[in-house]
């Protein structure tokens, strides 16, 4: 067994309205990659949401009674916890530096996902520009993922990620937040471990482990590396969704 993990070179910086699937196909041709039934593409979600337009300069912004409030403890510009807000669908903790949300799109992640790092200002303030995550990261995985599949005539799978971080750990690490054509979460209840016992518990974030063994290559800084190519994924390609590996509340032992 061999998975092969390759950072795709050549992707020059993203901007509102760039054609993503196109870009990655222009960078397989350069890098000499041929597409065979299987492979993934992770891709981070900054060059997603850039491409989506999701960038947003706080001078925009009409802060609201809470977000004033909540910057009364919290070392924040009103203007961004207004976008923390809006992206939110409850705060769970304020501290001097980090605001911890269950976003709209079901995860819990400190200020909603919005970031500062690697974003540049098309016309406006570069200190007031903050990109959001995309709209419906699994959507936009399933576009990318059709606009290659209809140039290649292969199955492929495509992951969506962000750099988190977790509860009781120190540092971040690469985290599905969009799926298409690859299983988030895979099922071994009922399978045999070495001496014949059946597992009972066992689930594993297959989505997440990708994330994170991906992120190694694309770095956190100025690498230029948001795509990633991958072969020898050791398990079955299907249809699944991000919201297979988000935890209802009510089983949420952290909150």
């Amino acid at each position: 067994m061999q998975l092969t993990l390759t950072a795709i070179s050549g992707i020059l910086l993203i901007k509102n309205g760039d054609n993503l699937s196109n870009i990655i196909w222009d960078a397989l041709l350069t890098n000499q990659i041929q597409l065979i039934d299987n492979d993934i593409f992770v891709i981070t979600q900054k060059v997603v949401s850039k491409a989506e337009g999701r960038l947003v300069y706080l001078s925009n912004v009409q802060v609201s009674k809470q977000a004033k409030e909540i910057s009364k403890t919290s070392n924040k510009d009103p203007r961004l916890i207004e976008l923390i807000l809006r992206e939110s669908k409850e705060i769970l903790r304020v501290t001097e530096n980090h605001i911890i949300v269950e976003h709209r799109l079901g995860f819990v992640c400190a200020n909603a996902g919005i970031d500062h790092s690697n974003v540049s200002s098309e016309h406006g303030n570069p200190d007031e520009c903050f990109l959001l995550l995309p709209e419906n990261p699994d959507l936009s995985a399933q576009k990318i993922k059709k606009a290659l599949e209809e140039k290649s005539g292969k199955k492929i799978g495509i992951l969506i990620i962000d750099s988190q971080g977790r509860a009781w750990r120190n540092g971040i690490i690469g985290t599905a937040i969009g799926v298409a054509g690859l299983p988030a979460l895979i099922d071994l209840r009922g399978k045999e471990d070495l001496f014949g016992f059946k597992l009972r518990i066992t689930q594993v974030a297959a989505a997440d482990e990708l994330a994170s063994a991906a992120s190694l290559l694309m770095g956190q800084a100025d690498e230029k590396r948001p795509v990633v190519h991958v072969r020898g994924f050791p398990y079955h390609l299907r249809d699944s969704s991000i919201r297979e590996l988000n935890r209802p509340k009510e089983q949420d032992l952290f909150r």
